[in-house]
């Protein structure tokens, strides 16, 4: 089949003519079942919240679905989750019009505006979010406002829900909900009266499974009963036919093990659709589809059930359902994450639990849906190892010349004995997928969501270096927000600021741990997910929530930002102030103080002769690895409620907020310029091509990095076009991993068809760029994000 069928085109035209709304409905609901239940066991009460929701939400089947099932009254709705935060929602109602919004704009009429008022009253120090701000230590909530290290501010620790994981969507398949449930049942039984130590809490939670597992099948008989309405409507005997199947589906999956492919798309879709209502978390990724669902599609082409065309339409509608896939942020995390980006990852290739290539039929048809329906989710990436197929590689590099900045490339040589080294068993290790954006998790029994709040880990490397060079004083502000550590001036030695840099990110990783902790132990007490303990395992069998711990392997990842930055800003201290003693401390310190002003030659001096990262220079790649493994090394070493800590390095897009709150620094950067973008160089310095970054990058140790590194690249089309030019860019990927890179990604776009795209959105409205580790349509970002896309470096050959 080339290219999408007609009935992919009218969904995809559809989804884009549909603007993202706000819908009120699941917080009435939830509201409801809340009033109704207090005083109940918390995971009781969830179970019941999930069961009113799932009997009593709108439900619809629109013209051409062949997966049905919604998350809103409207296509690309945003529920809302009051349960976890709520005042700002309210607050930004009123003065920050969600309808007026110049990035992630969301239409709100005045029907729903008055529910959600109505619905306020009720949730005052019931959210999550309540109980996180009074259980924070007062210094950490003074190192959140003073410092500008982390993205997080107030109110927005912990506005959101739980995300950041890959269920184990093959049990589901496998078992289906009544499977789950006779474990639970069998469980029960075997407690017997549950007298010993925590036994009443296994109770209660085996009884929420139950109940959640026969809420869920009860939701897909909906749309069963649903189907078989609208085909008893419809005149056109081929849609009649549809209907009636879709009907047989729902009937079937996802309380039963799936038969067919079809069922397998459908089942796989209800699993996502409820996990996505149960938690406002977003980063639930599909994880590794092409060898899970690969058994029902093999088995159905055998049987000859479906053509290889038929189980590629249903792929790309699927690819559409994951698209209206939605949610709401605070204009302030949004610029952390602009683009409607749900980081829903699915990842082909890679090798088998036993070590063997993994491609299959499906790797292929997944990348060829991606670049088919051209939308920005799903993310789809592609494992890499030495027994990677041509073809593979082949593939993916003619779907990354579309333009859609995907697939992503990870590297298994990197990724498996990181993931070994965090005590993951090889099996596991080798079963591994992206989580959101780039980071790597064993799918099906791995609980590690980023940084507690869902939404704001970020963590800022050049906020350390500043604080470090000025006594522990936010520049920008003048607060006291860090430990005394001395000044640029006063220091008589390199090796002075590099200690200095060491108890500052020391203090606020400690903070962070702190935060994040806190988190965690909240959304342990308040939001227990009975649904998604259903498929991580082994909660079922040990009778312990996903929240508590119940998973296989539980962690809490971290994102450093700001590498490069931090790297440039040290070789310049290192060459002028030491090495050549050419400028002193205290002048430097007065041009960071002045915002460059006045001093433009010593900034263009900075910019132009201190060796800068991207550029396969030792000299500064050492100080890149060696400030980046500070952060990594402390990060480790804390300890969450469920296990330990796991560093990553990248950014989404929150390069472009913290560079806001950040003062002048040392790498020629002005007050309030964005940061770098995860470990890519700065914009504009790295003069020597692409070679040299992709040399730099490596020089850093990603065997440390196991929540993920993030770099960004940008070619001009002709620079990779024809066979010549993939090859070039295979052998250029080849010799990254080959130095140990983690993962690379990069844009095939121009920057004068980006200009052009902000001048004539409408003639883009699907254009779909690589932000970081996710893409977006173009036109939808803040402005800011698309001038920081654009100021990219562009290579126009490769070398």
């Amino acid at each position: 089949m080339n290219g999408i069928t007609e009935r992919v085109h009218r969904l995809r035209e559809k989804y884009l003519a549909t603007p993202p709304s706000l819908d009120a409905e699941r917080a009435v609901i939830i509201t409801r079942s809340y009033q109704e239940t207090e005083g109940e066991p918390m995971i009781m009460r969830r179970a019941k919240a999930m069961k009113k929701l799932l009997n009593e939400m709108t439900i619809w089947i629109a013209d051409d679905e062949l997966i049905v099932g919604n998350q809103a009254k409207v296509a690309r709705a945003a529920p809302v989750f009051p349960e976890f935060s709520y005042d700002w929602i309210i607050e930004e109602m009123d003065n920050e019009p969600f309808e007026e919004r110049t990035v992630d704009r969301f239409l709100i009429d005045e029907e729903t505006k008055k529910t959600l008022r109505g619905l306020y009253e009720y949730w005052k120090g019931k959210k999550v979010n309540d109980l996180v701000l009074n259980m924070l230590p007062e210094e950490s909530k003074k190192a959140i406002v003073t410092s500008g290290v982390f993205t997080f501010g107030f109110p927005e620790v912990a506005i959101a829900g739980v995300g950041h994981y890959i269920p184990n969507y093959k049990t589901i398949l496998e078992k289906g909900f009544s499977g789950v449930k006779k474990d639970a049942l069998k469980q029960l039984e075997q407690l017997g009266i549950p007298r010993d130590g925590r036994d009443i809490e296994k109770y209660h939670f085996w009884n929420a499974i139950i109940m959640v597992c026969d809420a869920v099948a009860d939701f897909a008989k909906r749309y069963a009963n649903l189907a078989r309405e609208l085909a008893d409507k419809e005149t056109n005997k081929t849609r009649k036919i549809e209907l009636l199947q879709i009907a047989s589906n729902c009937d079937w999956v996802p309380e039963n093990p799936a038969r067919t492919f079809w069922e397998a798309c459908q089942s796989f879709w209800f699993l996502q659709l409820v996990l996505q209502l149960e938690s406002s978390g977003h980063s639930i990724s599909p994880g590794r589809f092409d060898q899970y669902m690969y058994p029902y599609y093999q088995k159905d082409i055998a049987a000859g059930n479906i053509t290889k065309d038929g189980a590629q339409e249903l792929i790309e509608c699927l690819w559409i359902k994951l698209a209206e896939i939605n949610k709401i942020r605070p204009i302030g995390i949004t610029k952390t994450g602009a683009g409607y980006p749900m980081f829903q990852n699915v990842c082909v290739g890679g090798q088998t639990r036993d070590g063997r290539d993994a491609t299959n039929e499906l790797s292929y048809m997944c990348l060829d849906a991606t670049m088919n329906v051209k939308l920005h989710q799903p993310s789809i990436s592609v494992r890499i190892w030495n027994g990677t197929p041509d073809e593979l590689w082949y593939k993916a590099i003619q779907v990354k010349k579309q333009g859609l900045g995907m697939p992503a490339f990870f590297n298994d040589e990197v990724i498996i004995p990181a993931l070994l080294n965090r005590g993951r068993e090889l099996e596991d290790a080798r079963d591994y997928a992206i989580v959101g954006c780039v980071e790597p998790a064993c799918q099906g029994n791995e609980y590690g969501w980023t940084g507690g709040t869902g939404d704001a880990p970020f963590f800022s490397l050049p906020a350390c270096l500043e604080l470090a060079i000025n006594d522990g004083v936010n520049m920008l502000t003048g607060a006291k927000a860090g430990p005394a550590t001395g000044d640029l001036a006063s220091f008589s030695s390199f090796d002075e600021v590099k200690e200095a840099y060491v108890k500052q990110v020391q203090y606020f990783v400690d903070h962070f741990a702190v935060i994040t902790n806190v988190v965690d132990l909240a959304h342990m007490q308040l939001v227990p997910l009975p649904v998604l303990s259903c498929a991580m395992e082994p909660c079922v069998e040990k009778g312990v929530d996903v929240s508590a711990g119940g998973a296989k392997y539980n962690s809490t990842g971290t994102a450093g930002v700001g590498v490069s930055n931090v790297a440039d800003a040290l070789s310049a201290i290192k060459k002028f102030v030491f090495d050549e003693k050419k400028y002193s401390g205290a002048e430097l310190l007065s041009a960071l103080r002045s915002n460059w002003e006045g001093q433009e030659a010593l900034r263009n001096e900075i910019i132009t002769s201190a060796p800068s990262y991207g550029n396969n220079d030792a000299y500064v790649d050492d100080l890149a690895r060696w400030a980046a493994g500070v952060y990594c090394k402390l990060t480790e070493e804390c300890s969450g409620p469920r296990g330990p800590y796991s560093p990553g390095l990248y950014p989404v897009s929150a390069h472009v907020p913290m560079g806001y709150w950040r003062a002048a620094s040392l790498d020629g950067r002005r007050a309030g310029e964005p940061l770098a973008d995860g470990i890519s160089p700065v914009h504009g310095k790295d003069k020597n091509g692409p070679t040299a970054v992709l040399n730099s990058a490596a020089a850093l140790d990603h065997l440390i990095c196991s929540n993920g590194t993030l770099l960004n690249l940008k070619f001009h089309p002709t620079a990779v076009e024809g066979d010549s030019g993939t090859r070039n860019l295979i052998s250029a990927i080849k010799t990254f991993f080959d130095n140990k890179g983690l993962h690379l990604q990069f844009n095939v776009v121009s920057s004068k068809t980006l200009r052009d795209a902000q001048k004539n959105p409408d003639k883009y409205r699907g254009l779909v760029v690589r932000v970081a580790g996710y893409s977006a349509l173009f036109v939808g970002l803040d402005p800011a994000i698309q001038e920081d896309i654009i100021e990219r470096t562009e290579y126009t050959e490769l070398v």
